[in-house]
Order: C-alpha cells, then structure tokens, then sequence
C-alpha cells in the first residue's frame, strides 16, 4: 500500500480546486463511513478502503491548509452516539491512533518521539507492542472495585452507556479486590472466529440475519436496546489501557497491564516490551505470521512507548497521542479462479472489465468480483504500453491473486503462469458496446474505451438517470437507483425530462403497481413538482457531463450566473476562434479537457436533444449573486507567485464572495493581476497586455483584510 509520502506527493499535483472538490468528496466518505461503522455497527467500506480516504485527505489538508476545516472527520474520533442508549461523557477523552503502513512510517514515528524527547539514537528507549483488536471500544468505570458504569467510545468525548449488557460478557469482572478506588479501564470487545461461526450457523438455522463478520457481530451484539439479546452473544473482551484513575497502575505500559491482569481483566498475551525500533518490527512480523492462528481478528500492531513519565511528556494531539501508533497489516491476498470477464458500462460509456471469481474469503469478507480497470490492464500493459505483472495478461480460467485494498471493490494482483490451461486464449476486449452494438471508441489519450451511442444505450441511459437523482443533483425522495431501474425497465423514463412527465402519462398506473399505492405515488409526484426548479449549480452538475463533477458546476454557476448565460456561452465557445472560447477556459478550475467536454455534450452529443427536452419542463435558479458594492465587484482577478498572509484558495474565495471573477490565466478581460513573490509568466504578459499588477499588500487593502 502506498504511503504518506507518495500520497502527499499526489496531491501536490492537485490544483486548488481540484484539492476543494476531493476534500468535500474524502469529507462526505468519511463522515458515511464512521457513521455505518461507529453507530450503525454495519460498515460499508473495508478498514482498508478507509483507512486510504483518510489519508489521503489528511494528506490534501496538509498541503491545502485553507481546506482543513474545523469540523473535519480527520479532526474527529469515531461517531456520535446513536439513539436509545444513554450518553456518557467520559472523564477523559477516548482517542484515537495515528496509523503507520510502512516500516518506514514506523521509523518517523520513533525518530518524532525521540526527537520529542531530545533522545539520541543510541539512547535507550523502549516501547510495547500489542495487537490491534478489530472490534469495538469499551470503558470500564470502577467505583471502591465495583463496576459502575460501561460506555462505548463513541465520538470519543460522549459515548453510549451500555452497562446492563456488559454484566454478561465473562471477562468482564463486576467487582475488584486491590484496585484503586476510582479505575477506568478501557480495551476491546471482540468475538473469537470460532463464536462467530456458531453464532452465524444458529442464526442460518433460525432464518435470521447473517454477520459480515466478528466486528460486526461483536459490535451489533454490545449495542442491543435488549440486553436480554447481549447476553445470548459470545462476547470476549481485552483491557489494554486506562483513563481515569486515583492511583497510579505503575510506572511503565508493561507494569500497568500486568497489574490489569492481576486484579482478573484478560490482557492480550502476545503483548511485547520492545528496545528499540528493529524489536518492534520483529514483533510486527511475528504478530502478521501468527495472524491467521490466533482465533479472533486483528488487524495491525500497536506500539507505545512504555514509560509512562515519558508517555505524560509527549502528550496528546486533538485526536491521537504522540506516544503510539498503529502499524496496520497490509490488504489480505488469496488465490481464485478468474471464471470470466464481463464488461459494463457505466454513466460516460466507460467499458469498465470485471472480473467474476470463484468465491473466496480476503480479509474475512466473501469476494466474487475484481475490477480489471481496462484492456491494458488485462493485457499486461499500462497507459503507456510499459509491461505491469512483468507482461503477462490475464485469461478466463485463470488462478489469479486478488486483493482488497483501499478500492470499492477488490483488485487481481497477478495470475499464476504455472496453472493455465494450455488451450486458453488471449481475452478479445470488445470493439462494440455489448448493450447497445454501437462502437466503442478510444480515442489517443484514453486508458478507456467508450460506446458512442449516448442515451441511445440503454446501460448509459439508466447510469445518467440514476446520477440525474442523486443526492447532489436533483435528489428527489422516493426515486432513487431501484425505482430508475424499475422505471427503465418499464419504458416509463428514458431521459431526464421523462421524469417530469410520469405523473400525466403513468400515475394512474404507477398506483397500482406492487409496493406503491396512492400515497406512495402521490408523495413521489410532490417531490417531483418540489424539483422543477433547482439551483444553477446542481442542475449543470444532474447533466451528468464528462469532467464536471460538484465543484466544477459550482464554479461555472457562479461564473455565468444563469442557465441562459452558461448556456449561450458553451454553445458560442462552439467557436474556437470566437470570445466564449477563451472566456471559459480563463475560469479558475475549468481546464481544456472539461471545456471541450462541456462544449461538445452541449452542442454536439444526443445529450443536446435531452437538455433541450429537460428544460422544457423544469427551470435554474439562479446563482447568488455577487456582491455589488466592493471595489473589486465585477472585475476579473488573476492571482500569482506567493502568497504570504492568506493561502490561495483563501484569496480566491474572498474575491469570488466580494463579487469579482478569479480567472486561471491572464488574457485581455483580465482586470487586476495579483503577483506574489515568484511571480513569472503571467506578470510578463500582464505587463505586455497593460493589465493592473498589485501586490500582496495592495490585494488586502482592496479585500478590506484587516
């Protein structure tokens, strides 16, 4: 799995309206994610998949300060308790880890510490190792040795009071004989795989539901309203560390488990006290061979430094400390028959190839399909024509390892040669669509090959309407993905106008459909009418064009304003020798590629006749207005160079909220260009066209920056 390092690298390639449209999507992501995992107890995502959204938007945050809101997930510690449970707050924050992924990471966490500390490298310093549970966090409060109080973590400040159930978990003890007087204890409520099993085999003969797998079963167990429910759950738990306490537990990581374990809290036996950072590593190799044969699933290795003197001197960040770490184990592989290769196509007309696979279990999760992204892909080659799996292509029928990663779904890594049927054939990519027989063209720069028949093809027809109604775009209750495809499938919509019409041409039937009724039709018909008028922004993103993603259709509304404006301009910039042209590439974030997406879906593709018809039936609001009264109101600014006392994307938002337009390039429209130390060509061509150049400080005073 890649690292920071090249994550940081990545995004460093990002602009910054490209890095704005990323963190909102990592933000949306992520915030889903702790929800299905922290309260719904039913992830969606692998810890994997996550695991990457986070750091890569921690990554785009780091480069792009402007973007690190307050409130963002990377701020923030799981999810806020669910309802029906009562909320704890806890005396002393539940955090959570910084995670490592590279041996390399590790070493910068040792060298921080030490750093820290003003340690040398030959200082001693020792650390513990533990194995990272994947289950569910719990605290402990005990009053003169007697349990008081049980809470999950939470969003790490409050968290849900689940005390009557956690009488029944065995390794739970009730009371305590030579124990501080007030003891929080924390650590990990999990399943053993073996419980799992019989608990999901009970479930099967019952006709009930089926776990995922024992973090989820651990999880919906703990949080049951009926502790009646918990109790019939085989529910294990491991103390690993403290909050609140009266008196100390020891001096050092190692002692303070070890006293855990003597007043009879279960502690995880393949816990390690390590000197150094190749002993860590050694711990983290040994726990990765081991994995497999522990019974109960954990998911990476935990360091801390073990002297907790020194564990008080490093302190805490907002969320993680600065004393430990969590190295994680690397996305899970397995060996399975590649059965066949079947294309898709998507939205855009992207042939996307996918590969069915013999069942198999990666990461305690049943795999039976892996992306195999495109034809280069399944021939061995990238992008570029250089060899990937040193050239060899992958076939049906052959063995091939997948792996989950940080992707929706799981990858084929390699195809083992030594298995393949002598008789198979290289794989044929189509040249036509396989829905609709149109050609599917790939044009020079394409890593994918597209079906040319627009909403011709009903694969892309169905896609675009599915993106019409989402959530940001025209989101309209009770018409989401299921109902398009019914819909489709009946003839009832074809185009997005379509939608505006069901109630003239098929209430009366749509009543009486199973699953629907009067009502239900009636409230579908009113969220409809509540759509006919939309804003700008979400109206330009529902089209569903190629390279206009939210931020994109954001930016274009505010720019033109109008739909009348935006779209007499896509249809003059039809003209590359014209005005429009220029003008909608000089739009800070719109590149060449979606101008020319833009102007060709708009003018030239069958999704013209489509918008045409839409537009009948519905009408944009239109975008805010700019501000009037500011002295750069109406002008267009370029920014360039340095800029010393707000980030970029600071400076363009101010602009754009005190009415100007912030352009990306310098042109003859451009009013003000304000050059920051570093500044190079757009000052000499400002210079050579006459363009007003300001500095940073002239910039401020115009913004009225304090």
């Amino acid at each position: 799995m890649a690292g920071q390092h090249e994550a940081e690298e990545d995004v460093a390639r990002l602009s910054g309206a490209a890095a704005g449209a990323e963190a909102a999507r990592l933000r949306l992501a992520v915030a889903q994610a702790n929800e299905a995992y922290h309260r719904r107890d039913t992830p969606e995502i692998s810890d994997a998949q996550y695991d990457a959204l986070k750091r890569r938007l921690l990554a785009i945050e780091r480069q792009f300060p402007a973007l690190a809101l307050p409130d963002s997930p990377t701020r923030a510690v799981g999810a806020a308790p669910a309802e029906g449970f009562a909320k704890v707050t806890h005396a002393q924050p539940m955090l959570s880890l910084e995670n490592a992924f590279e041996a390399e990471e590790v070493a910068e966490f040792e060298a921080r510490v030490r750093k820290f500390l003003g340690l040398d490298a030959a200082a001693p310093l020792a650390f513990t190792a533990e194995p990272k549970i994947d289950g569910l966090s719990l605290s402990l409060r005990y009053e003169g040795g007697r349990l008081v109080q049980a809470a999950t973590r939470g969003d790490g400040a409050v968290g849900e009071n689940v005390t009557e159930n956690v009488a029944h978990i065995r390794d739970i003890p009730q009371q305590l004989t030579g124990a501080p007087e007030v003891l929080e204890v924390r650590g990990e409520v999990y399943m053993s795989h073996a419980d799992f099993s019989a608990l999901n085999a009970r479930a099967a003969a019952a006709g009930d539901k089926i776990f995922a797998n024992p973090r989820n079963a651990a999880a919906g167990s703990l949080r049951q309203l009926d502790a009646r429910i918990t109790a019939a759950r085989p529910l294990r738990f491991f103390a690993y560390a403290w909050g609140a306490v009266s008196e100390p537990l020891g001096t050092t990581q190692s002692a303070a488990i070890a006293r855990l374990s003597a007043l009879g809290f279960a502690t995880n036996p393949q816990t390690t006290r390590c000197e150094g950072l190749q002993a860590m590593l050694a711990a983290y190799r040994t726990l990765e061979a081991q994995r497999a044969t522990l019974g109960y699933d954990i998911d990476g290795v935990v360091y801390k430094v073990d002297d907790l003197a020194l564990q008080r001197r490093l302190g805490f960040r907002s969320t993680t400390p600065r004393w430990a770490i969590a190295h994680k184990f690397p996305a899970e592989l397995a060996w399975t028959r590649l059965e066949k290769i079947e294309i898709q196509v998507g939205r855009t007309g992207a042939l996307s190839p996918v590969a069915r696979l013999a069942p198999v279990t990666v990461g305690g999760v049943v795999v039976s399909n892996a992306t195999l992204h495109n034809e280069d892909y399944i021939a061995g080659r990238d992008a570029t024509g250089a060899p990937i799996r040193q050239g060899r292509d992958l076939r049906e029928g052959d063995w091939v390892q997948v792996y989950r990663a940080g992707d929706v779904i799981p990858k084929v890594a390699d195809v083992d040669l030594s298995r393949r049927d002598g008789a198979s054939q290289p794989y044929v990519f189509p040249k036509v669509c396989p829905e609709c027989g149109s050609d599917a063209i790939r044009e020079p720069g394409d890593a994918v090959r597209r079906c040319s028949g627009g909403l011709a093809c009903p694969a892309q027809a169905v896609e675009k309407l599915k993106h019409f109604v989402s959530r940001a775009a025209f989101d309209i209750e009770g018409l989401g993905a299921k109902q398009i495809e019914a819909f489709f499938r009946e003839g009832w919509l074809r185009e997005p106008a379509d939608i505006f019409t069901l109630r003239e041409k098929y209430g009366a039937e749509l009543a009486l459909r199973d699953g629907w009724g009067e009502r239900s039709a009636q409230n579908l018909f009113a969220a409809i009418e509540q759509r006919r008028r939309v804003p700008l922004a979400r109206l330009i993103f529902a089209l569903g064009i190629r390279h206009v993603g939210e931020s994109a259709a954001a930016t274009l509304a505010t720019h033109y304003g109008t739909w009348d404006a935006f779209l007499a301009a896509v249809r003059s910039a039809d003209d590359p020798d014209g005005a429009a042209w220029p003008e909608l590439l000089s739009i800070d974030g719109i590149g060449e590629v979606t101008a020319r997406s833009l102007v060709s879906a708009l003018n030239h593709s069958s999704d013209r006749a489509a918008v045409e018809n839409l537009m009948a039936e519905i009408a944009a609001e239109p975008a805010a207005p700019r501000a009037a009264d500011s002295a750069i109101s109406g002008l267009t600014v370029v920014f360039t160079g340095t800029l010393e006392r707000m980030t970029r994307a600071e400076a363009k938002a101010r602009a754009e909220a005190l009415g100007a337009k912030v352009a990306g390039s310098v042109s003859a429209r451009t009013d003000i260009l304000v050059a920051g130390p570093g500044a190079g060509s757009k000052a000499k061509k400002a210079a050579e066209l006459g363009v007003r150049v300001i500095d940073e400080d002239a910039w401020l005073t115009l913004a009225g920056a304090p």
